[in-house]
């Protein structure tokens, strides 16, 4: 009796060991991210414009829709800017005689984790999946595009880097810098982002530019080929 009591335990104990990091990651997202993230969708036509903001950092409710899991992981542990004029570009723009300039005093610095807790904060961040649907329906396949027209297509014919930078003090500010993003982002949420931005964010400030698939696909391989080697 006391050994098949014992492997029962042991079994129980197996089953409910991942239910409870689960749950202690739970924890540990609500009280170091929650203040400023948004982990639950909010109710945005309740809430209204002024949810946009009052926004202090991007939504997370859909994370592991978006992000790589890899590059989240490392990132946590050492945070870095991706939005140059952060989540509220109004609330970090300030007035110059040489134009509109960042205010690095007006940002509150992410914190570093530790290997563990990033580890945890990212497993459980990886289990928001609203929208596993809207990124099964992707058709975007990984192609190839020559840097030099990929280049012109982002600025010059789709004005991309009116919001976003596509090199690092190349480009607007308002949006999150892309050339780092085929690193961070998973390839069909970008597509999808791309495609239809309010179908993510009822109150994004990115543009539906009407695009295709195709012109789709194209940004999505000039983010690519951003990462890749050049000759």
């Amino acid at each position: 009796m006391n050994k098949i009591h014992s492997v029962c335990c042991a079994l129980l104990f197996a089953l409910c060991a991942p239910c409870a990091a689960h749950a202690e990651s739970a924890d540990m997202v609500r009280e170091q991210c929650a203040g400023c993230h948004s982990i639950e969708k909010p109710d945005y036509a309740a809430a209204g414009v002024i949810e946009r903001g009052a926004r202090k950092a991007p939504p997370l409710h859909y994370a592991g829709n978006k992000f790589r899991a890899e590059w989240l992981e490392e990132w946590l542990q050492e945070p870095e800017r991706i939005r140059p004029a952060g989540v509220v570009p109004a609330a970090h723009v300030k007035p110059s005689a040489d134009g509109d300039l960042i205010d690095p005093a007006s940002f509150t610095e992410h914190p570093a984790l530790s290997a563990d807790d990033a580890k945890s904060v990212t497993q459980f961040l990886m289990t928001l999946r609203p929208f596993d649907e809207r990124i099964a329906a992707q058709t975007y396949q990984p192609g190839a595009i020559a840097l030099r027209m990929g280049q012109m297509n982002f600025g010059k014919f789709k004005g991309c880097n009116g919001c976003h930078r596509d090199a690092p003090a190349e480009g607007g500010v308002s949006g999150p810098e892309l050339y780092t993003a085929w690193k961070r982002l998973q390839p069909a949420f970008m597509a999808s982002v791309i495609a239809d931005p309010l179908a993510w964010d009822a109150h994004t400030i990115m543009p539906s530019a009407g695009l295709n698939d195709n012109e789709v696909h194209k940004l999505v391989n000039y983010l690519k080929a951003l990462q890749e080697p050049q000759p």
